[in-house]
């Protein structure tokens, strides 16, 4: 757990100076012709999605000149049987393929590359990330839990109210969550938010939709979700729950935007429209209810949820019941960026392309 501390830097990952990609595989490294700049990629293999960020600095932030996510779930399965399935590898390299084929395409000249909690937990995830390497020529960095937790902050500091001193920030992954206490002067609007502690749970919306079932879920079954989760973050919240006057949450995850979504009554899902949106917290029970109310084949056919999501999106708000119950705030920002967003900007400031304040 980290105390008082400074937004850190994640570890550079060894090798090269522009690590990511084997040797052998061409990336040239020209500008980004409408900037002058050069191109950064950054990819995030996580226990359900792969995900690809490619941009160019611009400012004081970064341009997006292209992007790609996937569901994969990669994890499926490793909570039973320890080892990522011959099928769930099949799935992450056609999409990584497709990644390498637009970070090739775009001229990235900075990369990071990294995965995640399946890739943490998995007993074969060595040969997994042997064979990534071998058939698309990737070399994926697997980050512990306390750099992926800084990487989050890094990515939704910009959606910190800039009035406000400090928020509960939240990351509910496929197969662990993360949640960060960040606090910050809020007499000084350029202060650098600080982390004040963080904790990581071994439970995401893969591994407790596989552990209670995600398809058909009773109340029952929805409260003993809550309650699995709860026991994890309850210790944390007796620690560092106390004193949240001019705080929010702020959440970064499919099951937040996922939400925002319905509760906007999108007719399918609008980035634009959802990215910094707050819902108070009357809003998010009254939405949560709605999924509950609604049977899978109706989160299957809802176009903000789709096929995809239908068996984890219920698992992904009880992770969200526990944390709200733990840590009583009125107002919730979602943020539909997130760990891709931190290793850019991380990566950016290390080559002085950002403009300071």
């Amino acid at each position: 757990m980290i105390n008082d501390t400074r937004l850190r830097e994640s570890p550079t990952p060894r090798g090269n100076l522009e690590p990511g990609l084997h040797p052998g595989l061409d990336v040239a490294t020209p500008a980004c012709a409408s900037h002058g700049s050069s191109v950064y990629a950054a990819l995030d293999l996580g226990t359900n999605n792969c995900r690809l960020l490619i941009a160019c600095p611009s400012g004081d932030s970064f341009r997006v000149v292209d992007s790609f996510s996937r569901i994969v779930r990669l994890g499926e399965g490793i909570s039973t049987t320890g080892c990522i399935s011959d099928a769930a590898m099949d799935r992450a390299i056609a999409a990584l393929s497709i990644c390498r084929d637009k970070i090739q395409s775009k001229k990235a000249r900075r990369l990071r590359l990294i995965a995640t909690e399946a890739c943490r937990a998995a007993a074969n995830a060595e040969g997994f990330r042997t064979r990534v390497a071998a058939e698309t020529g990737i070399e994926l960095e697997v980050i512990d839990r306390e750099t992926e937790a800084a990487l989050a902050v890094k990515g939704c500091a910009p959606l910190l109210d800039s009035g406000g001193r400090g928020a509960i920030l939240f990351d509910i992954g496929g197969g662990s969550s993360e949640l960060v206490r960040i606090e910050r002067d809020p007499s000084d609007r350029n202060a650098e938010p600080r982390i004040k502690a963080w904790m990581s749970i071994p439970l995401g919306v893969v591994t407790l939709a596989e552990r209670f079932g995600g398809r058909d879920v009773t109340p029952e079954i929805y409260a003993a979700m809550v309650e699995a989760v709860a026991e994890h973050v309850g210790p944390f919240a007796a620690e560092n729950g106390g004193d949240l006057a001019d705080m929010h949450l702020l959440g970064t995850s499919g099951t937040v935007t996922t939400l925002a979504g319905i509760h906007l009554n999108l007719a399918r899902y609008d980035r634009r429209r959802v990215d910094g949106i707050w819902i108070n917290d009357a809003d998010i029970t009254a939405t949560i209810g709605k999924l509950l109310a609604m049977s899978y084949q109706e989160r299957a056919e809802n176009n903000c949820i789709s096929i995809d999501r239908a068996d984890l999106v219920l698992a992904g708000c009880a992770i969200l019941d526990a944390i709200r119950q733990s840590f009583p705030l009125p107002r919730l920002r979602v943020a539909d960026r997130g760990l891709r967003e931190g290793m850019l900007v991380e990566m950016m400031r290390e080559d002085g392309a950002l403009r300071t304040a």
